[in-house]
């Protein structure tokens, strides 16, 4: 960076006495002068001797001052060089056209040492600036290339290095992922078989106290409809009633409990089936006691599953309720293990209702009516086809290469273990010796294909295929 002892200035005017006062006024400041006398002149003392600063007329013989400054900005050595134009003129116009032309300033004749000091201060301390900045630049642009050449080279090193504990470390980790899934396996087994317990047990504990009021509510309507009719008959017989009578009448409203009473006895009969349901389903949906193969109604299975999670199914606020579309084809009894292709069912099902309830709260235009179709058909005379299918955003594809895969989630962090999808898979090909299949695409919703034989084969029944599926066969949600 230069000095305002070395810093030099070029004056160009082709008037001698203007060239002679800036000059002295300068030279006393402390700067460097040089003088040319016309734009020629100028522009090639500027080729072979650089200045730091130009004051430089407009009105001159030959080339003017604007058609130099345009030379002197257009070659690439002189174009960062700053220009300051010198003009008794005070038109606008010539001073947009100047400063358009690459101009910093104007000096305005007669001068005023003072002013013309100070502008030309300013512009070359603004000048010595910008080429200490460009000196950092290049230093700073080869500090960086020097670091990045040897960080290449660390690089290259580490490269090596990681592919060879990679190498080395490549057994031990698939190790310790199969451990890991056994143990999980293993877990998930233990909670099945207590919640299997768990479930059974609560079933039948609240199914004889339901059974016991729901027969008996039909005898306690039928006994006040009677108590009613006597009453009524009393009331058309004795219409003169006792003031005590009408008091008590008047107390309990005996009108509204005329009214209310079947109403309320009608309620409890509703309410009480619908408990004989639910302990239906928990029953029907844990098969607690059938961890062999069993021939049973693969829609039963559905149903109790879609019991199980109607609360799920239920409008929410700003949300509306999720429909389910049931095409069922006429199935035969199918040969299988029932609670293990109901945590199937359940595993499809609440993957569904998590996608269109994800959707809905991110996209509420988007699904304005979200629905699930189930779909059941004979293939071939020998296998049945379960098909689930929503109509949420759909499933990008690199997601769809993993989705059966184990400890694969796109859930958050403590809401999905990754294994509901894989062990559902498992389930399906290893158990039933079937398939299960994810068809999507992106906007399209998804749809799961559950295939499996109607007539599992013996060799199903014993060997490795059992042992991988420990406890009870009770489902729990280990959704994707």
């Amino acid at each position: 960076m230069q000095t305002t002892e070395t810093n030099l200035i070029l004056i160009v005017d082709d008037t001698p006495t203007n060239l002679e006062v800036l000059s002295e006024a300068l030279t006393d400041a402390g700067f460097e002068v040089a003088v040319a006398t016309s734009g020629e002149s100028a522009i090639e003392q500027v080729e072979y001797d650089p200045p730091d600063l130009i004051l430089l007329d407009i009105m001159m013989p030959g080339i003017d001052g604007f058609e130099t400054c345009y030379r002197l900005k257009q070659n690439p050595r002189t174009k960062d060089i700053p220009v300051i134009f010198m003009t008794a003129l005070s038109d606008t116009v010539d001073k947009v056209k100047g400063l358009s032309l690459g101009a910093v300033d104007y000096i305005t004749k007669p001068f005023q040492q003072a002013e013309v000091l100070a502008r030309v201060q300013i512009h070359v301390n603004l000048r010595n600036l910008n080429l200490a900045l460009e000196e950092k630049n290049i230093r700073l642009e080869q500090e960086i290339t020097e670091r990045a050449i040897a960080e290449t080279a660390l690089q290259q090193l580490t490269q090596d290095l990681e592919q060879r504990v990679l190498s080395r470390t490549q057994e031990l980790s698939n190790a310790l992922y199969n451990l890991e899934k056994a143990q999980v396996q293993l877990v998930q087994s233990e909670k099945l078989a207590t919640l299997g317990q768990l479930v059974a047990g609560i079933a039948h504990e609240i199914n004889n106290p339901v059974n016991f009021i729901h027969a008996n509510l039909y005898y306690v309507s039928r006994y006040t409809q009677n108590l009613l009719e006597l009453l009524n008959l009393y009331q058309n017989q004795l219409p003169n009633a006792t003031p005590e009578i009408l008091a008590k009448a008047k107390e309990i409203d005996l009108q509204y409990l005329i009214e209310d009473l079947p109403k309320i006895l009608s309620s409890m009969e509703v309410g009480t089936e619908r408990i004989c349901e639910i302990v239906k389903s928990l029953r029907n949906f844990s098969r607690h006691n059938e961890a062999e193969v069993k021939v049973v109604d693969i829609h039963e299975g559905i149903e109790s599953t879609l019991m199980i999670l109607r609360r799920h199914l239920e409008a929410k606020p700003n949300q509306p309720k999720i429909q389910v579309v049931k095409e069922y084809g006429k199935l035969p009894k199918v040969e299988c293990y029932p609670g293990k292709m109901n945590q199937v069912f359940m595993n499809v099902l609440s993957n569904a209702i998590d996608a269109l309830t994800e959707a809905m709260e991110n996209y509420p235009s988007y699904i304005p009516s979200p629905r699930i179709w189930i779909t059941t058909e004979v293939q071939e005379s020998d296998r049945i086809l379960i098909r689930i299918a929503d109509n949420g955003l759909g499933i990008p594809e690199n997601i769809q290469k993993r989705i059966f895969d184990p400890f694969f989630t796109t859930k958050p962090a403590g809401k999905g273990t990754g294994l509901g999808m894989s062990i559902s898979h498992q389930i399906v090909t290893e158990l039933h010796y079937g398939s299960l299949q994810c068809i999507s695409h992106p906007g399209k919703g998804a749809e799961f294909v559950v295939e499996i034989p109607i007539q599992q084969p013996h060799v199903c029944h014993t060997g490795l295929v059992k042992q991988k599926f420990l406890g009870s066969s009770i489902p729990v949600m280990l959704n994707l």
